[in-house]
């Protein structure tokens, strides 16, 4: 570090700002080698603060030139103000008065992407989380919140869309030069400031609210990307009446505005009336972007617009309570996805997402709670745990309360809040008053890191027709909390007989938060206890039990269940989510099985009972016509080399990468037949369309077309050829050529070279598919891949500087394409640290991020320990680290 440990904030130290800014008013005069930004605000005296002097100390930045302090017109003197590193401090100010400043800065030379920035020849803004101290000084702190006015001057050729937050309100012209102003009437901090000024084109469309107000939409974009912009406007509209429909949330300005573009670290974020978008997150066309591709976006475009009352109008108080807003919100986007999709679906895809991303982060040196108690560098906390755990927390409120009294929670926590900066102390108080509920125990789950065990024994008595479960939970040690207390979760449970039928039972009420749906199969159970005892009455004969449906709580199950019975379960458990979830297990029980094989050196033998459950599934395929799809596809699937790593103490990249493979060429060898059946049954020459019963025919197709490959039957390269250049849609393109790439031989060899160049040289300048280009690449397992990557990393169209190139190649490799960044020889270890080094000193952020990989050295044997420990060390080793990158190697180390 140049100036030696940065500074850890501590949530404990929390104090009200000491002054209020009630209006700023922002001109930013934008240049092509300079721009000139001066601020007016209006400041006051905080009455709630019990700062005893007069100072006001601003945030700011070591790149802007300060040109100007003013208070109240007047020029402040040398003696009166001081500046150092990234602080302005004000000596002696008034109760009340007007500061004027007015710095330079150089976006252009902004590669952090952070503030004011250039991307392509479009000016930009980012803000969250402290991105406003690098454009003006200013409190930038989510709890101060002001009104805002923004003039835009620039370049009207070369600039002639100038935006802002909120409702224009003037423009005019001033030589070359044009200018516009916004103003927004709603109070905001500092971090949902938003500007944008460029040469582009935008679609417009209406929304009318349900009170009858009409609301003008915008969606812009470079000329090149108009086409492209259709399918978010939709999902905008969907999102909207959505919100209104499920939380009474309309929509408060008269305009909404979305803006595309390409240098973004993020996904997207949520400016009052104006989102910036990264481009992967709102362009979607039929012949670049695949299925998954335009469900991210119409997540991402629910999850901003959500934003609107879940983190604008109610915001954090400071940046420990980020889940405040980000976990609830996407919870909210999940429940919006799942309403538009194949709810069993999705349900597995957030689930997927928490165990491979989230787990692991809480098993981790960097494990912190959803409500952080500390922290280095701020972006270092926008975390699966934050995001993806925040919303399970909140869906477990959810499913606590049921949906009606969660909504009466929901309906009094904006009511109560609107316009203020709060916690998530506020938020549980919501729910918590609104239902005369008591959630005191409930709180843990802000405070308290890990993933948490639940161990299962149960037990049924056939005289007494009575089924007990015992629950015992527990919660490994984290760093700085070796002690947890007992968690109070919901635990869904149902129960089958012997023909697979759900069952009717009764429990006891003290136990019972209350019945799950309509039918009254499936009831939620309070677990509060270390160790709890649940009685089901009137259980006619010996149950199978259905626990966690709709995996009610982010945890692990430890249940003894035999193979046979999961074999069961994954054909008859009524609830969707616990069929995949048996499946999941029988697939993990035999592949862990095969590794020890492997381990051991004895020939591979695997249990065929995996084969028959495949079977059966296949066979309901072409037996139902009405049956789900996209669901099947899921269960088709076998469990991530990730995932199974995580389920080991010490994972053996080599045996599990083996072992996974030899399953998968079992099933593909023994159900050949049916996969061929079925992927000619779901073929189709119907124009491409996003609708969720045709992204479930592609996707059984593809995983169909995937275990093809997987025969190493060279007949079905062909077949793999032919869709790749017959396809009229990405997602069918893309499949072809994945399994293309991953499928050892020369004449797979010699078809994937044909495939990848053809790829290139239709795409080429569209930059999402050379994304997808490079990214399926680096996701290659076979030996060899690093010296691709390696060799692409020259290639004329890649950069470090475009985050979004830069996660296409690097982040694809690291985190996905584990038997090849675990190579022995540790040489994926030094190209990552490599990137690490040189992205810290262009962009922190993203070197942050991208180290997690060597944070996880733990998890593999001592020689692979050693070589990730050592570019950890040589990482720490390097001036000048940044904060962002400094926090997590040295915790990790």
């Amino acid at each position: 570090m140049k100036d030696g440990q940065p500074k850890t904030i501590e949530l404990s130290e929390y104090k009200v700002p000491a002054y209020l800014i009630d209006a700023t008013d922002l001109h930013a005069a934008l240049e092509e080698d300079q721009s000139i930004i001066t601020a007016k605000t209006s400041i006051r005296r905080n009455p709630a603060s019990k700062q005893e002097d007069n100072e006001l100390v601003l945030n700011g930045s070591t790149d802007m030139e300060t040109l100007a302090v003013k208070v109240d017109g007047r020029e402040l003197l040398s003696n009166e103000y001081f500046i150092e590193d990234e602080s302005l401090t004000l000596y002696d100010v008034p109760t009340s008065f007007e500061l004027e400043t007015q710095v330079r800065i150089k976006p252009q030379e902004n590669t952090a992407l952070e503030g004011l920035y250039k991307s392509g020849d479009m000016f930009c803004t980012q803000c969250e989380a402290e991105g406003f101290r690098n454009i003006t000084w200013y409190m930038d702190r989510p709890d101060v919140m002001s009104k805002f006015r923004t003039t835009i001057l620039a370049d009207k050729v070369k600039y002639p869309i100038l935006l802002s937050n909120g409702n224009e309100v003037a423009r005019g012209d001033d030589g070359e030069n044009h200018w516009v102003s916004w103003e927004d009437p709603f109070m905001k901090p500092a971090y949902l400031f938003a500007m944008v000024a460029g040469d582009l084109q935008f679609i417009e469309d209406k929304f009318v609210t349900m009170s009858g107000r009409e609301v003008k939409l915008q969606i812009f974009t470079e000329a090149h990307n108009i086409d492209k912009v259709s399918f978010s406007m939709q999902a905008l509209k969907d999102s909207m009446a959505w919100d209104e429909r499920t939380y009474g949330r309309e929509y408060d300005l008269d305009i909404f505005m979305i803006v595309a573009v390409e240098s973004f670290n993020m996904g997207a974020m949520e400016n009052k009336g104006l989102n910036i978008f990264n481009t992967s997150c709102v362009l979607a066309r039929p012949d670049t972007t695949t299925d998954a591709g335009y469900q991210r976006v119409e997540a991402v475009v629910g999850h901003e617009y959500f934003h609107n009352w879940s983190g604008n109008r109610v915001t954090c108080r400071d940046w420990f309570q980020l889940s405040l807003k980000e976990g609830f919100t996407v919870l909210r986007d999940q429940q919006f996805s799942a309403e538009m999709g194949s709810e069993t679906v999705c349900r597995i895809n957030d689930v997927r997402v928490l165990r491979g991303s989230q787990f692991p982060e809480d098993a981790g040196p960097m494990a912190h709670p959803i409500r952080p108690s500390s922290y280095i560098e701020i972006n270092n906390f926008y975390t699966a745990t934050v995001y993806e755990k925040g919303a399970e927390v909140v869906r477990m409120i959810r499913t606590l309360l049921g949906e009606e009294r969660f909504r009466l929670g929901t309906d009094l926590y904006f009511d109560r809040h609107d316009g203020q900066a709060v916690t998530t102390e506020d938020f549980v108080r919501a729910m918590e008053d609104a239902n005369d509920e008591d959630l005191s125990q409930f709180r843990y789950w802000y405070s308290q890191a890990g993933t948490p065990t639940l161990e299962v024994k149960d037990h049924y008595d056939a005289d007494s027709q009575t089924y007990v479960l015992n629950i015992k939970q527990t919660c490994p040690a984290t760093p700085e909390q070796d002690v947890k207390q007992p968690f109070h979760m919901p635990v869904s449970v149902g129960l089958l007989d012997a023909e697979g039928q759900d069952m009717t039972f009764g429990c006891e009420e003290n136990d019972v938060a209350h019945i799950d749906d309509e039918s009254g199969y499936t009831v939620v159970l309070h677990l509060r206890e270390a160790e709890q005892e649940f009685r089901f009455n009137n259980v006619k004969s010996k149950p199978v039990v259905s626990l966690l449906r709709g995996f009610s709580a982010p945890v692990k199950l430890d249940f003894a269940v035999n193979r046979d019975e999961l074999t069961f379960s994954m054909q008859h458990d009524a609830d969707g989510f616990n069929r995949w979830e048996a499946g999941q297990r029988l697939a993990v029980e035999i592949i862990q099985e095969v590794v020890g094989q492997i381990q051991s050196g004895r020939e591979v033998a695997v249990d065929l009972r995996i084969v028959s459950a495949m079977e059966g599934l296949l066979n309901d395929v072409i037996n139902e016509a009405g049956i789900d799809k996209a669901m099947i596809a899921e269960m088709l699937l076998l469990p991530s080399e990730a995932y199974l790593s995580e389920l080991v103490e010490i994972a053996d990249v080599d045996a599990i990468h083996g072992a996974r493979n030899a399953v998968r060429a079992e099933l593909a060898t023994r159900l050949k037949g049916l996969f061929v059946s079925i992927y000619k049954l779901c073929q189709s020459s119907a124009a491409y369309q996003p609708s969720s019963a045709e992204v479930a025919r592609r996707s059984l197709k593809n995983v169909c077309l995937g275990y093809l490959l997987a025969s190493e039957d060279s007949e079905y390269i062909d077949l793999c050829v032919t869709q790749f250049e017959s396809s009229d849609n990405m997602t069918d393109t893309s499949a072809a050529v994945r399994c293309l790439i991953n499928c050892p031989g020369e004449k797979a060899e010699a078809a994937r070279d044909k495939a990848l160049a053809s790829f290139y040289e239709r795409w080429h300048d569209d930059a999402l598919v050379v994304d997808q280009w490079f990214a399926m690449q680096a996701s290659c397992t076979l030996q060899g891949t690093l010296k691709r990557v390696e060799e692409l990393m020259q290639h004329e169209a890649f950069t470090m500087k475009n985050p979004n190139r830069m996660r296409a190649l690097v982040t694809s490799f690291a985190f996905q394409n584990l038997t090849n960044f675990h190579t022995a020889d540790g040489s994926g270890y030094k190209f990552l640290a490599d990137r690490v080094v040189e992205l810290n000193k262009i962009n922190p952020q993203m070197a942050a991020r991208v180290l997690s990989p060597l944070t996880r050295w733990r998890k593999y044997d001592s020689d692979r320990q050693d070589l990730m420990k050592a570019q950890l060390n040589r990482i720490l080793a390097e001036e000048d680290l940044s904060p962002d990158v400094f926090e997590i190697a040295s915790k990790s180390i």
